[in-house]
């Protein structure tokens, strides 16, 4: 696994923006945690992901490319518009699918929903310039501490990922789920 910096992304992100869109499965820093990601789109990359972490029957969240992405992928009433215009930030707003074909199937296990996030961060920008949306989960196995630094990245996950975009130690706890496909919505804090 190659550990590269903030710097160094934005000095060659041609190649990250390639990287992503192609497959690579790698850790990445958001507003809160650490998260494994790879092109929601790319089967094969997801599959990776979810024996990796043994997660196979919860669907896994996005860092959508932009606002007009959510807009075009998803079913949006006006309470759901006005979540979607405080992005970015620590929220993961799960929406109804207007377009099950935005990302591929093993993403969200072909439920008609989908989590989606913006987090307030420069790495959004990068996903924003690769154009697709980007798997976001805590960089870690099922039922094991999420990663805030290096040193407690578990090796099993370590010796697996193409690439880390590592910036130091974060202080964070994963994003809030705004759930706004029930009557009323329905805030989980983990």
């Amino acid at each position: 696994m190659t550990i590269v910096t903030k710097a160094l992304v934005k000095l060659k992100k041609f190649e990250f923006r390639d990287r992503i869109r192609n497959g690579d499965v790698f850790i990445h820093p958001t507003d809160t945690i650490y998260g494994i990601g790879c092109n929601a789109n790319d089967s094969l990359a997801v599959a990776r992901i979810r024996q990796l972490k043994n997660r196979f029957k919860s669907p896994f969240s996005v860092i959508a490319p932009s606002k007009e992405w959510i807009h075009e992928n998803c079913e949006l009433s006006e309470e759901e518009k006005v979540w979607v215009e405080k992005l970015p930030g620590p929220y993961t707003l799960i929406l109804k699918l207007k377009n099950k074909d935005c990302i591929a199937n093993k993403t969200n296990l072909g439920l008609d929903t989908l989590g989606v996030r913006i987090p307030d961060h420069w790495f959004s920008e990068l996903v924003g310039f690769a154009g697709v949306p980007v798997v976001t989960t805590s960089a870690n196995r099922s039922g094991m501490d999420f990663m805030t630094r290096i040193e407690n990245l578990e090796p099993e996950i370590k010796r697996t990922m193409d690439f880390m975009i590592y910036e130091g130690e974060k202080k964070g706890a994963p994003s809030t789920l705004i759930n706004l496909t029930e009557d009323q919505e329905v805030v989980i804090k983990r």
